[in-house]
């Protein structure tokens, strides 16, 4: 594990000597996890038939790629907060927790999109039960993603 702790040293000592830093990139990564937690979480109920007055192709467009983008900039931040103390996070069983759902919540959303049912539907099929299930775990595992997040400094 120390190689770990040597791979993050240059940006955390960055981020320790430079508070202001830090306190944009934490601010950052809670911007970004809002973005996340947001756009998923009106993806999913869309697709679950909530907010039926948005059209279901538009919206799921606009938001997965909101999604995305917001899922990129938080790994980002995240890794550049990880780097102030990586030993204590890797040791962090809500940390571990937390990127597990992160990667299981990716793996759900690549999975989605990469399925027949997703081409179906943008092509005028309504949501199936592949897509609605999908959305279900979506929600579930972004919002545990998200407590599993607040949890690390309690542990």
């Amino acid at each position: 594990m120390e190689w770990l702790a040597t791979l993050a040293a240059p940006v955390g000592q960055t981020l320790i000597r430079w508070p202001m830093l830090y306190i944009f990139a934490n601010a950052s990564h809670i911007l970004a996890l809002a973005m996340l937690i947001g756009a998923s979480v009106l993806l999913d109920l869309r697709l679950l038939g909530g907010l039926s007055r948005l059209p279901l192709i538009e919206t799921t467009q606009v938001l997965s790629r909101v999604a995305a983008l917001a899922l990129g900039a938080t790994i980002f931040t995240g890794l550049l907060l990880f780097s102030v103390r990586p030993l204590e996070y890797a040791a962090n069983t809500a940390f571990l927790i937390k990127i597990g759902l992160v990667l299981v919540g990716t793996l759900n959303a690549i999975a989605l999109h990469a399925s027949r049912h997703w081409v179906g539907m943008h092509r005028g099929a309504p949501p199936s039960l592949a897509i609605r299930l999908a959305a279900c775990a979506s929600l579930v595992i972004w919002i545990a993603t998200l407590l599993a997040g607040r949890w690390i400094g309690f542990l």
